[in-house]
């Protein structure tokens, strides 16, 4: 069973590595040794597992498939061996969690790095990224993602807040060129838009009522810092979840515009691969993000 280990944990290393040499050198273990273990377990298994290039290697497709389960039962034996050391019920090994690039930073990066001051067996891997990750297939333990309509119908979902998308301007701009009554008055402001989209703004009333405005962007990114660095410097409107300006609104760099209408819910959610099964590790980030969020946001008045 140690000889099989072996293999998995070399098979795992030479991918992340890229080349046999370099997982040898990682390892602590000669190139040959390296080259003997890969050769058994593709033995043993049948299928070739690493396609061979003079510049890097790389999974073919059956080894893409069985790195998912190795990654899984190497981190569930380390955890295994780390609760027996610490014989204390703590998260232990690298929780991997992807979000959203600008609620990632603000948001989910400095409750991460609490955590290891909180916890020391355990490690972080952070990606920010705006596009959806898979973490039923084993990439990613959680994914935070804006809004329930992303969600991957094979995951696990628990919502972490409540949340909707408000207009805001910084008071200078507002002082400049008016402050809207209602949503038609949009059409003769700057707006700010994220990404590369052109449909209408879908604003929803506090009666019920829901008005579709066009909305053509003066500037758009995407980037959603950059988008709220520009509303702050009195360049426009923008459309941008609550969680998102809150501080602004309550230290008077941004204004609510039009505080009876809202783009529409966007709960903050988290995703991973089973809810049965999950790690000690995930339960202590979301219950810490649950926890960050109990206190509603500041919308303005």
């Amino acid at each position: 069973m140690l000889d099989d280990l072996n293999e998995l944990r070399t098979l795992q290393q030479v991918l992340a590595s890229g080349s046999l040499t370099a997982a040898a050198n990682a390892m602590g273990v000669s190139l040959a040794v390296v080259s003997k273990r890969l050769a058994t377990l593709e033995r043993r298994t049948g299928v070739r597992l690493v396609n061979r290039t003079t510049r890097r290697l790389s999974p073919t497709e059956e080894g893409a498939r069985l790195m998912v389960e190795i990654d899984r039962v190497l981190e569930a034996i380390r955890q295994g061996e780390e609760l027996l050391a610490t014989g204390r019920d703590e998260p232990v090994g690298t929780l991997r969690v992807s979000a959203p690039v600008s609620f990632g930073r603000r948001h989910v990066a400095p409750i991460l790095g609490e955590l290891t001051r909180r916890y020391p067996q355990l490690a972080i891997s952070l990606s920010l990224d705006d596009k959806m990750v898979d973490v039923v297939g084993g990439a990613m333990d959680v994914a935070i993602r804006i809004g329930g309509g992303l969600v991957d119908s094979s995951a696990a979902m628990r919502k972490i807040a409540d949340n909707s998308r408000i207009l805001v301007a910084a008071p200078a701009y507002l002082d400049r060129r008016g402050r809207p009554s209602a949503p038609s008055d949009l059409r003769t402001h700057d707006l700010l838009r994220y990404g590369d989209s052109i449909a209408p703004w879908r604003l929803h009333g506090r009666d019920g009522t829901i008005e579709s405005i066009p909305a053509p962007a003066r500037m758009r990114v995407d980037n959603g810092d950059a988008l709220h660095d520009w509303c702050v410097a009195g360049l426009g409107i923008m459309l941008k979840s609550t969680i998102d300006v809150g501080h602004d609104l309550a230290a008077g760099r941004l204004e609510h515009v039009l505080p009876d209408w809202n783009g529409g819910d966007l709960p903050i959610v988290a995703l991973f691969p089973d809810r049965a099964n999950m790690t000690r590790k995930a339960r202590v980030f979301l219950e810490a993000m649950v926890s960050a969020f109990q206190t509603p946001v500041n919308a303005g008045p």
